[in-house]
């Protein structure tokens, strides 16, 4: 990668995403590593540089530390040493100064969505031949898709997410709605955030983010009007479609015409902090933070899946593992092992119970801690249940450059300075102008 390429892409990166393990024997565990990369494992001391975003409420940090810790007693020549980098941006861009330095981390959590700019790089190592097929096999689907280019797997799902409607029980009941029964769709959604808006807008009936991730949302609307916002290959993107206008427009106009969520800039983490003091009675956001929401609301809520359009949809969050090219062979293949630690199904499942994300593996929701944890709270359930829907996260070649126009633009929108149309075809010829070049 030349240096110019790589500058452009530390100075264009934008945050696309959404922001916690015991080492007992597994009744049931995930696939051991290939026989050609457990062969490499050394018995020398080796030392793991480990970077990691910190991107939703909680103690996460204490979470991380714990498990290298766990790790390392039960592999005593292997230590991991996190380094905490940030926000996804941050860490992204600290990963890629490290990268141009000469100076790879081994392994790092980033966003799935950083694929194409990493492979852009040749700084990740294809994972192909380092697990079974089995192994990749007992992730779910959905999470799969922002890990491979073709056939050819270059991350391992860890911390990932779908977007869920979050509703206030208590705010329900007052305004005299089923507390059981979340809006199923784009009419009802409307109606009831009328209803849980007062006239004094002391409490909104609902907020969407609009700073930061507010493409994750226009493409959740889209994916629900039917039709997603770009190929799988990265190289192109779908964002004038009908359908993607569609969704455009209702998303402004829940502020600027029906009156039910504030106008303006909303602010990513300042929204499930209105939904904790019971200043909107609805959310959308990551189901990353579920378990802050459970934490800190003094109130009875629910999770649901997003209202539909023609049908239900959601696109994939979160960060995936990747392993570093330019390292030494028994870094990488202590890597693979920390990895397939951090995957063994009891350790998936105490991670979904301790943050909120979705269990990565089918294995995990077959523990009996995560199956006791979800019959005592069956909130925690809902978002593995509408993968079902989901599909990929925008994620293209330069994706940095691609996802901040896009942001740019659909915040035109919703500010009033744009329309709807507006702001997809400006977003189209200059995501257009970006990709040509990947496409010959």
């Amino acid at each position: 990668m030349k240096k110019a390429l790589v500058s452009l892409l530390m100075v264009t990166l934008v945050a696309t995403a959404c922001a916690k393990g015991e080492s007992k024997t597994e009744t049931k565990t995930a696939a051991a590593p290939t026989a050609s990369a457990a062969a490499t494992a050394s018995t020398k001391p080796v030392e793991l540089q480990f970077y990691f975003p910190v991107a939703v409420g909680g103690p996460i940090t204490k979470l991380i530390d714990q498990l290298a810790d766990d790790f390392h007693k039960e592999n005593p020549t292997i230590t991991v040493k996190p380094v905490y980098g940030g926000s996804y941006q941050d860490t992204m861009t600290k990963v890629a100064t490290a990268v141009q330095g000469g100076n790879s981390p081994d392994l790092a959590v980033l966003l799935s969505t950083d694929l194409y700019s990493l492979l852009s790089m040749k700084a990740v190592e294809d994972l192909t031949p380092r697990f079974s097929k089995d192994y990749f096999n007992g992730f779910y689907e959905a999470f799969m898709g922002n890990t491979k280019s073709g056939d050819t797997v270059w991350s391992v799902p860890f911390q990932r997410s779908t977007i869920v409607l979050y509703y206030n029980k208590d705010l329900f009941k007052k305004a005299g709605l089923d507390p059981e029964k979340a809006p199923a769709n784009w009419t009802e959604l409307k109606e009831y955030a009328a209803k849980l808006t007062t006239s004094d807008k002391s409490q909104w009936g609902l907020e969407i983010p609009s700073t930061g991730y507010q493409y994750w949302m226009t493409q959740a609307l889209s994916l629900q009007t039917g039709t997603n916002i770009v190929s799988a290959d990265g190289k192109q993107v779908f964002f004038n479609k009908p359908e993607v206008q569609e969704a455009l427009q209702f998303y402004t106009d829940l502020g600027r015409k029906d009156k039910v969520m504030p106008e303006g800039a909303l602010e990513w983490a300042t929204v499930p902090s209105d939904f904790i003091s019971g200043k909107t009675a609805m959310m959308y956001h990551t189901t990353g933070n579920l378990t802050k929401v459970k934490t800190d609301a003094k109130f009875n809520f629910g999770v649901a899946f997003l209202p539909a359009n023609k049908k239900y949809g959601s696109p994939t969050g979160g960060g995936n593992l990747y392993v570093f090219k330019n390292i030494p062979e028994d870094h990488k293949a202590a890597s693979v092992k920390f990895i397939q630690f951090l995957t063994q199904p009891d350790r998936v499942a105490q991670w979904s119970i301790d943050t909120g994300y979705v269990g990565t593996t089918k294995a995990a929701y077959e523990t009996d801690k995560l199956k006791n944890y979800i019959k005592d709270f069956p909130q925690a359930s809902v978002a593995r249940d509408q993968l079902k829907y989901a599909d990929s996260e925008l994620s293209t070649y330069q994706n940095g450059q691609v996802t901040k126009l896009f942001n740019d633009n659909i915040q035109a929108a919703l500010l009033g300075t744009m329309t709807p149309k507006e702001a997809l075809e400006k977003s189209q010829q200059q995501a257009d102008d970006i990709l040509k070049n990947f496409q010959k």
